[in-house]
């Protein structure tokens, strides 16, 4: 238990506040102030309230005697105050006066301010008859309205009897005081309901003035129709100004007094011919030109919020053509009386000393009046007009000190409750109260206390850190710990008693927040959830509450559109995220002790906003150098700009890329090409994407300009022996530089001709016809235009058309390698007999009979491509024991010469080797396939078997073709093709075609019956399909093998050749 001692000094702020139980005097805490009884008005309200212990009780005086608002049937009270309503019954003109409100008990009384109540009467003018007012022409008058007295304020107004405003100028115009002024008068004023209005709004009241006739008259010398006559009578009206507000006749001199803070209102009217005209001067200084108003055509002057700077002469000039008149107006500024020191209130303790001050100012100034529980009191010995001072203050001393200053422009009241108490402390806090803070934070502990005599210090008070006493009472524990939860007392001790309450402390543990993630970047369109994790003492679990702030304003919960952002006590979740959604995101955490806050900031990706303010300068033939700036990047920077072109004569409305700015510069010389009307954009890139592209530039057209490009993928095509045709590839619009555009084609016959041969073209290609049969030319095309040519072509060697070879070859010689491979040797044909490009040669073979029946054979015609410039090849797949024709043709692009004479050979019996040992290697499963065979004695018998099985197998083959069936080894090598296989076709091998293009799908069977149909024989069989070749046993590749009857091997060859092309 902790010990409090309250310090002294810590009371004076209770001398304005009395606890309810100590004695007090009256004190008004409510009053009227004056008021008008408007006889619309059903009642009117005097209030006095006050308060005191014991209670006050109310008394008034009216017009300095009593008054018993109890008295008059016509009042009504109420009860505890002093107020009381008036009812009003009609007359209501008694009650007009003023009143006092006097509340009193034991210890003293307080006088109010004055409560006046006004009754006005009626406004009305007097009945009366005017007489009608002549006037002659030119002269002045004046019209008085003289206005009933009212309650302001009070606004004047001139109309005829249609309600017409009378039309007010220079000439015509109404004063302050509601009269109509007439400078001078002319005939037109003359009429007979001059009616002056006086308007009373706040009674609700309009009253009218009787109409006055005003008539203006001609003299004799006016009526008298000589011109000199008429001049003289208008020179006689004519006539200096002359003041008449105010009345020259009184002084040329006046003075005035405004109110400091109120409204300064100078006027003057002159009379006179021609009109005068009126200015205003301040003597000795300038006007102020921020609060000074001239008004009803500078008749008045005007000056708002008058200080007493404003004090000083002013001066008015009338002039016209004939002199000048002047007035002077000294102003005085005065104010109401106001405080400079009041008396103030106070508790005292028996014996101590009292001083009360009382000084107020004003102009004049104000006299100052004591006043003591609402009497007057005899100064004498006892206190100076400005102060009141007492020794040895006593119980009896309690009273109302009131001090009242007054001048002619009002009073103030200034009231000050003097107790003298003699009483022991007073805890107004309750005993046993609980309190709670957070560990950390600040701890307050309240014992309030009322004390007079003042309280006594105590040495055994706590004192000093963390303890620190407020001068109200309250400790305040700085940094709180767990150990400072539990009981204190407060002591409070005084010269007449003592008292003391008990408070409890109890410490809890503070609140603690964080948000996940932390600081998010997200892609726009995309969606995020916020996480707010808290932990809280778990004595605070009804107090606690969680909310969501954006940007330190409220965060509304599904407030958006759609319910894209949804926010559910500790998550928060944001679909479709926007730019705007961008933030700093704040989950608070509060307590009934704490509240805490976790961020995280919200970071929005988006692609960039479109470049701006491109701008184009630097202008050449060609180039430019653009500039432009880049549009927000949205939290990821810009890494590239690409700056598009479009281009009006050859592909309008067509976006193309230009070229590509790294990083975020912003400026850029573009290479351009001539006769190009451009206009450019760009387009900004960061991680996110593309920006939309930007607004155009405006169009910058370069002019055109000879070519600087020749065409390319010069090439020579003929279909027929004796014509070239030259191709090549046509420019590009973007490439033709200018208007014009043709090409110059050259050509000459190489070794023949020295001159070049030329023709221009529109268009990208040319024929030669009548050349010779396929012989080279220099060939080159330039570019040409309007303004000029091209650089100087590249010489490009073509060919003219080609024709069939013309020469056979010899007789080939066939080496027998094996029972089933041979290889076929040729002669190359001569260069001069190609007539063309030699594209290979053709081998050919057709079995002519079977050296085991000894019968002739009519079978298919075979053939193996060769492809380039060789002389031998492999014909594989042969029978074995058979007798074979061979013959050789050269082919180039146009196609097949003629064949050669045939060689005849013999494949041997099965098994029989060659001296080859690469390709005894390469067939070693076939090696010894027919050994020995035929002088066994049981060889014919085993051949017929063979021969029966062999046909049911190329039946059942034939049928399986037919149904589109494959043997697996022919997927499998489609699937995997052998790059290296294929070279060793092309190599050795060739291709093997006929001229049906149907593959085979079995070879000869073997004359072994220990020998079926092996995997290599489908290989052969199945890779002779197409253009893909063969492979052996080993893998490698033998060649496209196909069979074609031997009337077509011409138009197979033809067939598959294609036409061949010259490269430069």
């Amino acid at each position: 238990v902790a010990k409090l001692v309250c310090p002294r000094g810590f009371f004076s702020y209770l001398f304005f506040f009395l606890p309810a139980a100590v004695s007090q005097l009256p004190t008004i805490t409510n009053q009227s102030t004056t008021q008008v009884a408007y006889p619309f008005d059903e009642d009117f309200t005097f209030k006095c309230e006050a308060k005191g212990n014991p209670q006050p009780t109310f008394n008034w005086t009216k017009d300095g005697k009593p008054f018993n608002p109890l008295s008059d049937p016509r009042i009504s009270t109420s009860s505890n105050t002093g107020t009381f309503v008036i009812k009003n019954h009609g007359d209501i003109r008694p009650f007009q006066g003023k009143y006092y409100c006097y509340a009193s008990n034991d210890l003293g009384t307080v006088m109010s301010e004055e409560i006046e109540l006004i009754v006005p009467i009626i406004p009305k003018f007097p009945k009366e008859k005017i007489e009608p007012m002549e006037v002659e022409y030119g002269d002045s008058i004046v019209l008085h309205c003289n206005p009933p007295d009212g309650i302001p304020p009070l606004h004047i107004y001139w109309m005829n009897i249609d309600l017409q405003h009378i039309p007010q100028d220079a000439r015509v115009s109404m004063s302050l005081q509601g009269d109509l002024y007439f400078a001078n008068v002319e005939e037109n004023d003359s009429r007979n309901d001059y009616c002056c209005f006086a308007a009373f709004p706040r009674l609700r009241t309009i009253v009218q003035k009787m109409p006055m006739t005003l008539m203006v008259t001609r003299s004799k010398h006016d009526n008298d129709s000589s011109s000199s006559n008429a001049s003289k009578a208008n020179f006689i009206k004519e006539r200096k100004p002359k003041m008449l507000i105010p009345p020259e006749s009184s002084s040329t001199r006046s003075s005035v007094t405004v109110i400091k803070g109120g409204i300064l209102l100078l006027e003057c009217i002159a009379e006179g011919l021609p009109t005068p005209t009126l200015s205003w001067i301040k003597v000795s200084n300038d006007l102020p030109q921020d609060r000074t108003v001239k008004e009803n055509y500078e008749k008045i002057l005007k000056i708002e919020d008058v200080s007493t700077a404003d004090e000083g002469t002013y001066q008015c000039t009338a002039s016209n053509a004939l002199g000048t008149t002047k007035h002077e107006f000294r102003v005085h500024v005065e104010e109401p009386p106001r405080w400079v020191k009041k008396p103030e209130s106070g508790v005292f303790s028996v014996g101590s000393v009292l001083l009360l001050l009382c000084e107020a100012i004003g102009n004049p100034e104000p006299t100052i009046k004591w006043k003591i529980n609402g009497k007057p009191v005899d100064s004498k010995g006892v206190f100076s007009p400005r102060e009141i001072s007492l020794v040895n203050l006593q119980l009896h001393d309690s009273a109302v000190y009131q001090c009242e200053a007054t001048n002619k422009h009002g009073t103030i009241l200034a009231t000050a409750n003097i107790n003298v108490l003699n009483i022991p402390p007073l805890i107004l806090t309750p005993d046993g109260e609980n309190y709670a803070t957070v560990l950390g934070y600040p701890g307050f502990l309240h014992c309030q206390v009322f004390a007079s005599p003042t309280v006594l210090k105590d040495t055994q008070s706590l004192e000093g850190l963390p303890y620190y006493v407020h001068e109200n009472g309250t400790l305040e524990i700085r940094e709180t710990k767990k150990e400072d939860s539990g009981s204190y007392i407060c002591w409070v001790t005084n010269s007449v008693g003592k008292s003391a309450i008990t408070a409890n402390l109890g410490i809890r543990d503070a609140t603690r927040l964080i948000v996940t993630p932390k600081n998010p970047q997200v892609l726009k369109s995309h969606s995020v959830l916020l996480k707010c994790q808290s932990e809280y003492d778990s004595h605070l679990k009804e107090s606690f509450k969680l909310s969501w702030r954006k940007d330190g304003g409220e965060l509304q919960i599904n407030s958006t559109d759609d319910n894209r952002i949804i926010a559910e006590m500790d998550t928060l979740f944001i679909s479709s995220v926007k730019l705007e959604d961008q933030g700093t995101y704040t989950c608070v955490a509060s307590t009934s002790l704490d509240s805490v806050t976790a961020d995280s900031q919200l970071i929005v990706l988006d692609v960039p906003d479109p470049a701006e303010d491109l701008h184009l300068s630097e202008n050449q033939n060609t180039s430019v150098r653009l500039s432009w700036k880049t549009g927000s990047s949205h939290n990821s920077p810009i890494n590239e700009s690409i700056v598009e072109f479009e281009e009006n004569r050859w592909e309008p409305g067509k976006w193309q890329e230009l070229t590509r700015v790294p990083g975020n510069n912003t400026t850029i010389v573009l290479p351009l090409a001539p006769y190009i009307n451009y206009q450019f954009r760009v387009i900004s890139i960061n991680a996110v994407g593309r920006s939309q592209p930007s607004r155009p530039t405006e169009r910058y057209e370069t002019p055109p300009s000879a070519p600087d490009k020749n065409p390319e993928n010069i090439r020579v095509e003929a279909s027929e022996p004796h014509e070239m045709v030259m191709k090549w590839e046509p420019l590009k619009p973007m490439e033709r530089n200018g208007p014009g555009l043709e090409y110059k084609v050259s050509w000459r016959r190489q070794g023949v001709e020295t001159d070049w041969n030329e023709e221009l073209v529109k268009k990208h290609s040319l024929t030669l016809r009548n050349t010779p049969t396929f012989v080279p030319y220099d060939i080159k095309i330039q570019t040409v235009n309007n303004l000029g040519s091209g650089p100087e072509p590249n010489v490009t060697t073509g060919y003219s058309g080609e024709d069939f070879p013309d020469a056979a070859l010899s007789k080939p010689e066939v080496e027998v390698m094996d029972s089933t491979l041979v290889k076929a040797l040729w002669s190359e044909i001569p260069k001069d007999r190609v007539r063309g490009h030699l594209r290979g040669y053709k081998v050919s073979w057709w079995k002519t009979g079977s050296m085991l029946d000894g019968k002739r054979h009519h079978q298919d015609k075979h053939s193996l491509t060769f492809m380039g410039d060789r002389n031998y090849g492999m014909i594989p797949g042969l029978e074995p024991f058979s007798e074979y024709h061979l013959t050789v043709l050269a082919f180039n692009s146009k196609g097949p010469g003629p064949e050669s004479l045939p060689a005849v050979f013999q494949t041997p019996e099965g098994g029989k080797k060659t001296e080859s040992r690469g390709l005894r290697e390469l067939n070693q499963p076939y090696a010894g396939m027919y050994g020995g065979i035929s002088t066994q004695g049981w060889f014919i018998g085993l051949m017929c078997a063979v021969a029966l099985l062999t046909l049911l197998l190329l039946t059942v083959c034939f049928v399986k073709r037919n149904k589109g069936g494959k043997y697996s080894v022919k997927e499998k090598e489609d699937l995997h093709p052998d790059p290296e296989a294929q070279s060793i076709k092309d190599e050795i091998f060739g291709e093997y075609s006929d001229s049906d293009e149907k593959p085979l799908k079995g070879s000869l069977p073997s004359l072994n019956t220990e020998i079926k149909t092996t995997e290599s024989a489908d290989s052969l069989v199945d890779y002779g399909e197409g253009d893909h070749g063969l492979f052996n046993e080993d893998g490698s590749f033998i060649g496209a093998y196909t069979g074609s009857k031997e009337k077509a091997s011409v138009e197979s060859i033809g067939s598959s050749t294609a036409t061949f092309p010259l490269h430069a």
